[in-house]
């Protein structure tokens, strides 16, 4: 009779430590789930929910709204962690007396920790996507089952949070949306997951919103434009020489563009006519010139180009003078680099390498490919060219000779004609494996 109560007492003493066990079995699944569900990758989850995958869908329903997802695992963690614990703590009561909260508390905080927390919050870093595939579906089930408690905690805790002036954020834009994108690509660049020319397209991309129609033209300086009053065979060899498919004329004065004629137009005109350039009214051969202005988007610009069927315009600033000339394929360079074509040389030559590290640059040479060729960060947004950069920073037009140190980076200036920086010397910073190595 004496032993009956003996053994029922460790019955109930081995029942509660089993239950207790699967209770923080599941209060793991729950931490584990936490961690997994908000390190996600979301673009990841919604492509293997366009493959098929049921899993992957439930993933991108429960985190659409993961303030509920959150609350529904913190809650069902919390009651399961301290209904284990209070399990516990009566198991022990009679056998420990006064003692068995202080003891209790002490061993369930270290199995708590290590088991219910630490671990399964570990193995969902380490195995994030198949970590959430897998515990999608029942969790999903439970955050509805739990859903009007969240609801009703929701409320009570934004109300109180509202004292203090907090509100809840706003969903986030496209540039926080292009800077996500940036930020992550950038990141796998650096772990070796990403190449580096396919981070410059990906960015490319992106900037194609930010970038305008200055920042990429041919400058009215450098254009190749002719008279159209020319002789006709004057006019022919010029065409022939440019090597370019496209060619403004003017008429009086070189900014004042009236046509814009096309090799391939011109060759078959000559084609029809048998040669003979006499046959051939080459100004009515030309297409009337289109102007864009300067401050038209890249994007918009593309839209433009599909949308005329054109790959070539003009470009004016805000008073209709002429800037310069953008094509397509000056937009395209934006997104996959320099693209030269069959009369360029196989190294740029306005960028040219020195044995001492250094290299020498062309003024006119644009920011942005610099950085790109180089893998540089030199800022883009100040300038267009190297040489407007160094004027913006130098806060005059600097004179040969002269050195200036931005950026990391030492310019010295080579050469000036007039009011422009023709010529500089870029001493890059020195990076820690040149150093280790020299």
């Amino acid at each position: 009779m004496i032993l009956a109560p003996l053994k029922v007492a460790k019955i109930m003493l081995v029942t509660t430590i089993v239950a207790v066990i699967l209770l923080l079995a599941v209060s793991a699944v729950f931490s584990g789930s936490e961690t997994a569900l908000t390190a996600v990758s979301r673009g990841r989850m919604h492509q293997l929910e366009k493959d098929g995958s049921r899993s992957a869908g439930c993933v991108n329903r429960l985190i659409e709204n993961r303030e509920r997802l959150i609350g529904s695992v913190l809650l069902g963690n919390t009651f399961i962690n301290i209904l284990a614990s209070s399990l516990m703590t009566a198991a022990l009561e009679d056998r420990l007396g006064h003692r068995a909260v202080a003891i209790t508390t002490g061993i369930m905080t270290v199995v708590i920790l290590i088991f219910a927390e630490v671990m399964p919050k570990t193995l969902a870093i380490a195995r994030t996507d198949s970590f959430a595939l897998l515990v999608a579906r029942p969790l999903r089930l439970v955050v509805s089952l739990l859903a009007p408690i969240v609801a009703s905690v929701q409320w009570l805790v934004w109300r109180l949070l509202s004292f203090f002036g907090v509100r809840s954020e706003e969903e986030a834009g496209t540039e926080e949306a292009h800077d996500e994108i940036r930020g992550s690509v950038e990141l796998h660049h650096r772990e070796g997951n990403v190449e580096r020319e396919h981070r410059d397209m990906i960015g490319g991309i992106l900037d194609l919103r930010e970038l305008t129609v200055g920042d990429v033209m041919l400058h009215r300086t450098n254009m190749e434009s002719m008279d159209i009053s020319l002789p006709q065979r004057q006019l022919l060899d010029g065409i022939i020489a440019s090597h370019h498919s496209r060619v403004p004329l003017w008429k009086d004065d070189p900014e004042n563009i009236v046509g814009i004629i096309s090799a391939k137009h011109l060759a078959e005109a000559l084609v029809e006519n048998r040669g003979d350039l006499d046959a051939i009214d080459i100004a009515a051969l030309a297409s009337p010139p289109w102007f864009v202005p300067e401050t038209t988007s890249l994007e918009e610009q593309l839209a433009a180009f599909r949308e005329h069927k054109s790959h070539f315009a003009l470009v004016v600033d805000e008073y209709g003078a002429l800037q310069g000339l953008v094509t397509v394929e000056d937009i395209f360079e934006e997104i996959f680099g320099d693209i030269p074509d069959e009369h360029a040389a196989d190294t740029r030559p306005d960028v040219r390498r020195r044995p001492d590290g250094s290299y020498l640059v062309d003024g006119g040479v644009p920011v942005r490919d610099i950085n790109r060729d180089l893998d540089w960060n030199l800022p883009e947004d100040e300038a267009t060219t190297i040489a407007g950069l160094v004027i913006a920073h130098a806060g005059a037009i600097p004179d040969a000779g002269q050195r200036f140190a931005f950026f990391g980076f030492t310019f010295e200036i080579m050469r000036r004609q007039r009011n422009q920086i023709t010529a500089l010397r870029i001493v890059p910073p020195v990076k820690v494996g040149e150093m280790a190595g020299g």
